[in-house]
């Protein structure tokens, strides 16, 4: 396969980030929602130099191709394209802070104190506040001493240069203890909000600091550092534990970058990078405000100025009257998270918990709400005597900790854990219950695209299917069944599935089938459409699959919200494939795959995005939609998505991401869903 058939992922996923943070500058979104987009786009960064740039620079380093990083390009040609696109972007980012936002910040009697010297009728205020709150927490370092200074993971640091009275010069770091109080101090002043960043309420009193000292220069910086954990592919002892001690050692892995302000001089830079062991860390310049991130909560709730609360909507079809299980006999459910109320969710775990005929709970759990009330559920479940098994993810990146937490809470309360084989990860979302119906056993269950957690369900669009079908329960009793052994698939190839879609069992065969047949229907001259919605879509035989699909005439549609290594839009490879991306106030992330099946379609949803790791290495579920009602408005929800012309643009075969023209009508599609969804209610 040639390489210019493929984007590269990274490259992708930065385009992603782009658009992301070019919400900011959307004078549609609500001032407030452009400042949080800027500390996703931040945040999002910080994430990619934690987990990819290790990545990329280790294979630079030893000269591996791996196809699913480097797409056959010269290695070095790639990390140089990376890092001059990151660079345009956080120029780009600055223009739109310090040319619309702060403007409009100020419009609204808002002032953001940015580069530039605390107003003077606010000095007295702001040095009370560094002396009575902030100075508790303040941590010199002398560089040049014997004592050894590890900078933790993007923590904020001062490099201070002073100079003593005899003019001998001294390098002091001082931390910025964001982690430990807010980062911005907010006061009022003749009805205009200021808001000043922690930052700069140290940097403007380091003469109570350093006292008898000159002051010659106080510049930013933070470290990024690897958070891959090092697990072995066989480990045969506790897992927990490893995971829990690998975590203790997370934030102090090998650096990735050392993001430094502008204007320091160039030995400043490089005493400080060997005096912290900085070497191989990429060196980067950036503002003098670092971990932007925090704009995510940017002190400021005025009225007008965010997207207006959408109330979780209650399916017409749930009633109180009866159990959901007595509901879920009668016909298939489905619930869209967050449009409409994740209580159904919860709801069915509390019922299960209770219920005296509820006899087995089974449920796989990848990524666990803080304070989730669905474990709470499962413990209860278990203490009222119910045989409760849980499959724990303890390797979800970011979650181990907390998955870790929940386990351990879960297993001395009685519940059966399992975690997954170490080179494996559990990322299917399913759960079902048996239930005790005189002399039978009858099954109810969730087949879902998002986790089981009630705290990203309020801002992830997901699907949850709620089913009473004997055909998906019975084969996902069978996949919890493997799930608990602890098998590799390859030792389990014994097992078929003929309705769910099981990664590593049957997933890519059957979807290559689904294609292969509506490549058939273009043959014969029949209507022939395939319609996916994914995050994410790197994996190159089915990419391939879909390029010949394009070439048989199948008319392809694809919304990928972020990474996207599909060119669409190629004459003679790809000029029947088109490509959306649509980033709004809720993030997208269910998975839907339609074939159009000669104008009877067949409609999976599901957990797996094509990946290399969906596909290949993780356990993952996609289920059918056999209830027309459903499939009907699952139809309509992909539709509106394929209409957006608000908040989507198109992919183009340069990697762009292009804005739709907007025709007669406008499409925004997720208030649309909304409405849509709300008028089955009213």
């Amino acid at each position: 396969m040639e390489p210019y058939r493929f984007f590269n992922r990274d490259l992708s996923w930065l385009h992603f980030n782009a658009q992301v943070m070019e919400q900011a500058a959307n004078n549609e979104v609500p001032l407030l929602d452009r400042i949080k987009f800027l500390g996703i786009f931040s945040s999002n960064l910080d994430e990619f130099y934690r987990v990819r740039m290790p990545v990329l620079r280790a294979l630079h380093k030893i000269g591996i191709g791996d196809s699913s990083v480097i797409d056959g390009n010269e290695r070095a040609l790639i990390l140089q394209q990376i890092r001059d696109i990151i660079d345009a972007q956080q120029s780009r980012f600055g223009q739109i802070l310090t040319t619309q936002i702060i403007p409009s910040l100020k419009a609204q009697n808002i002032h953001l104190v940015y580069n530039e010297p605390i107003p003077d009728f606010l000095n007295q205020s702001v040095r009370e506040y560094f002396t009575t709150q902030v100075l508790a927490f303040m941590q010199p370092v002398w560089l040049g001493t014997k004592k050894p200074f590890f900078p933790e993971n993007n923590k904020l640091y001062f490099m201070v240069h002073l100079a003593n009275q005899e003019n001998q010069e001294e390098m002091v770091l001082l931390n910025i203890p964001s982690d430990s109080m807010p980062r911005f101090y907010t006061l009022k002043h003749q009805e205009q909000l200021f808001v000043v960043f922690l930052d700069d309420v140290i940097r403007f009193n380091l003469d109570s600091l350093f006292k008898d000292k000159l002051i010659k220069g106080c510049y930013s910086f933070k470290v990024t550092r690897d958070a891959e954990l090092d697990l072995k592919d066989e480990y045969s002892g506790d897992l927990s534990a490893e995971i829990e001690e690998q975590l203790s050692k997370r934030d102090f892995g090998l650096a990735t970058r050392f993001l430094h302000q502008a204007g320091i001089p160039l030995r400043t830079v490089q005493y400080v990078s060997e005096q912290l062991d900085l070497g191989n860390a990429t060196k980067t310049t950036g503002g003098s405000y670092h971990n932007l991130k925090d704009f995510s909560s940017f002190p400021a709730n005025f009225p007008g100025l965010s997207y207006q609360a959408w109330q979780p909507l209650k399916s017409s079809e749930i009633t109180e009257a009866e159990t959901l299980v007595s509901l879920i006999n009668k016909k298939d459910l489905i619930v869209h998270t967050p449009y409409q109320s994740y209580h159904t969710i919860l709801r069915f775990f509390n019922e299960a918990a209770i219920n005296p005929d509820v006899e087995e709970i089974n449920v796989t759990l990848y990524r666990v709400a803080s304070n989730s009330l669905i474990v709470n559920a499962l413990i209860s479940a278990a203490k009222n005597g119910k045989n409760v098994n849980v499959v724990v993810e303890l390797k979800a990146r970011f979650d181990e900790a907390n998955n870790l937490k929940w386990a351990k809470k879960m297993k001395d309360a009685g519940v059966k854990i399992t975690y997954s084989v170490t080179a494996n990860k559990v990322h299917a979302k399913i759960a079902f219950i048996k239930i005790k119906n005189g002399s039978r056993r009858q099954y109810a269950g969730l087949l879902a695209t998002g986790n089981f957690n009630e705290t990203t369900a309020q801002f992830y669009t997901d699907h949850i299917l709620l089913t009473a079908n004997t055909n998906l329960l019975r084969e996902m009793e069978l996949l919890f069944l493997f799930l608990v052994k602890r098998e590799k698939p390859s030792l389990s190839n014994h097992i078929n599935f003929n309705h769910i879609l099981v990664a590593q069992f049957n997933m890519q065969t059957r979807f290559i089938e689904l294609i292969d047949r509506e490549i058939d229907y273009a043959k014969q001259g029949l209507p022939a459409q395939i319609t996916l919605k994914m995050n994410n879509l790197e994996e190159r035989v089915l990419i391939s699959k879909l390029y010949e699909a394009s070439q048989a005439g199948v008319k392809v549609a694809l919304i990928i919200r972020s990474i996207c290594c599909l060119i669409p839009g190629v004459k003679g490879m790809s000029e029947n494939i088109t490509v959306k991306r649509i980033v709004d106030r809720y993030l997208e992330h269910g998975r839907v795959f339609i074939f159009n099946n000669n104008g009877e379609p067949e409609m999976f949803l599901g957990s797996a995005d094509w990946m290399n790791r969906n596909i290949y290495h993780r356990i993952e579920v996609c289920f059918p939609v056999y209830n027309e009602a459903i499939n009907a408005e699952m139809t309509g929800i992909i539709n509106l998505q394929l209409k957006d012309n608000v908040q989507a643009v198109s992919l183009n075969e340069k990697l762009e991401n292009v804005k739709i023209e907007r025709a007669d009508e406008t499409v925004q599609s997720q208030s649309q869903i909304y409405q849509l969804l709300k008028n089955k209610v009213e």
